[in-house]
């Protein structure tokens, strides 16, 4: 069993940065893949990013990539998600997962079937 905490969302202009953590509990941490997915309102939940148990691949949506980071502590049970140049289109709900696949593929890494844990969110809005 996995419980994850998002945290550091919040309210910003249109240019500025955030970082999001993610606090999982469980021994399994370090062997499962991360991911940061995202929810608007109206809208379908979509990827963000993604990282492999060791954090040796990130796979970024191509509407983040060059503006977010991905990163992970092992050895804290934590994952971060550094945001810069925020646009008013990343306002939403963020939420942390989970998936059991250690090293999955681009696709899986995408899909949010392969994610098992999951956060309770939290909102990122971005004004401009």
């Amino acid at each position: 069993q996995v419980q994850l905490v998002e945290s550091g969302g919040g309210l910003v202009r249109a240019g500025g940065s955030l970082r999001l953590s993610c606090a999982a509990s469980g021994r399994m941490f370090s062997s499962y893949a991360m991911g940061w997915f995202r929810q608007a309102p109206g809208k379908e939940r979509e990827f963000v990013v993604a990282i492999s148990w060791r954090g040796s691949s990130k796979y970024y949506a191509d509407s983040v990539k060059g503006r977010f980071t991905i990163s992970r502590d092992n050895a804290k049970n934590l994952v971060y998600l550094e945001m810069n140049s925020l646009k008013p289109e990343d306002t939403a709900v963020y939420y942390c997962a989970a998936s059991k696949i250690p090293s999955p593929t681009p696709v899986q890494a995408m899909g949010v079937h392969v994610y098992y844990y999951w956060g309770q969110g939290t909102q990122v809005t971005v004004s401009s």
